[in-house]
């Protein structure tokens, strides 16, 4: 069993609706920055650093996408204690998918942004660059973490190692997630376009939307039009498509 750990988080924003955000692999809460000054004046935000990442240490033992879900369901229910708005970037995205499969009950509707449900989906050698100590990613580390700059490197192996053991869902295993869904990308991503469009199409209830001009930092590169998606996800009457194929079948 994977040991608990004591996680750190930060809220934002004092608006009604509760939206956690889940971040990338190696990087930590900060890089949502250029989001929330979008999104503050409807939610109340959640953003933890997960294990291992940012202000949280790591523990012994590998890096796991079911203990990540854990803690993320953990936190919700301590600090929430109701559903929430679930968004996860990269391999938050993963974690944000695990805990929708696994506590549909703490998940209002969830926005994967630039993420994959199996290791395939991603562009080839993206997974080889992933396993290599980056310098800039490096200091933002060590500004931060209780574990110290020394510990960076092994976060990045446990990061690769359970990227290329784990990442392994099914369009069935993604098809159980029932509740509303926005799969978002970059139209220049890490992801695969095709991967992108099969996680949408499996999910029953998932709506895709395709940055133009973006890279896998589509969200820090464009932190006004994600917002705006994803408050337009949330929006309580979004009306009837004129011409709907897909959803006409709801």
């Amino acid at each position: 069993m994977t040991p608990p750990v004591r996680q750190w988080f930060a809220g934002h924003g004092d608006g009604p609706e509760p939206l956690v955000l889940l971040h990338p692999g190696g990087a930590d809460s900060r890089v949502f920055e250029s989001l929330l000054p979008h999104l503050g004046h409807r939610y109340r935000v959640l953003m933890p650093d997960r294990r291992g990442h940012g202000r949280t240490p790591d523990v012994d033992g590998p890096l796991t996408y079911a203990a990540m879900a854990d803690d993320t369901a953990d936190l919700i229910d301590a600090q929430v204690g109701a559903p929430v708005h679930l968004l996860g970037y990269s391999d938050g995205a993963v974690v944000a998918l695990e805990v929708a499969r696994r506590r549909p009950d703490l998940v209002r509707d969830v926005v994967l942004v630039a993420g994959v449900f199996h290791r395939d989906g991603w562009e080839p050698g993206v997974l080889e660059e992933a396993e290599a100590v980056v310098a800039p990613m490096a200091d933002a580390y060590a500004e931060v973490s209780p574990d110290g700059p020394e510990h960076y490197p092994v976060i990045v192996a446990k990061n690769a190692q359970m990227r290329r053991s784990e990442l392994t869902l099914t369009e069935e295993d993604v098809a159980a997630v029932a509740c509303p869904a926005l799969v978002i990308v970059g139209d220049d991503d890490e992801v695969r376009l095709e991967h992108a469009i099969a996680l949408y199409r499996a999910l029953p209830r998932g709506e895709l939307a395709v940055v133009p001009h973006a890279s896998h930092g589509v969200l820090v590169e464009h932190p006004a039009w994600c917002a705006s998606l994803v408050c337009a996800l949330h929006e309580p009457d979004r009306g009837e498509t004129f011409a709907p194929r897909r959803r006409a079948e709801r």
